[in-house]
């Protein structure tokens, strides 16, 4: 048997909400597990994160905010897998001196 890894999936959105119903479309968005608002307009305009351990579960992530009452579009900007291990590798932050 072959050994899969331990992937996270990372996925931006932007999700267009009818203003007068983005409280509501928020609330149910911000309650998945894996997702985060990170900004939002008075125009009913959200941008979205989700976090998931496959492509199948951001697809049906996406799929759930699509179908979410007053949300009138969601469109996937951006998506990114890698494993979890080198996910969670820290970056050495290099400190330059330029003068």
């Amino acid at each position: 048997m072959i050994a899969v890894p331990d992937e996270l999936h990372i996925a931006s959105l932007v999700v267009h909400a009818a203003p007068a119903r983005m409280e509501e479309a928020s609330r149910v968005i911000a309650s998945m597990p894996g997702a985060q608002i990170h900004a939002s307009s008075p125009s009913g305009k959200l941008v979205v994160t989700l976090e998931a351990a496959s492509g199948d579960d951001i697809l049906a992530a996406v799929g759930r905010i699509q179908r979410t009452d007053g949300v009138l579009s969601a469109a996937l900007v951006y998506q990114y897998a890698d494993s979890r291990e080198t996910m969670m590798e820290e970056v050495p932050h290099e400190v330059r001196n330029d003068h």
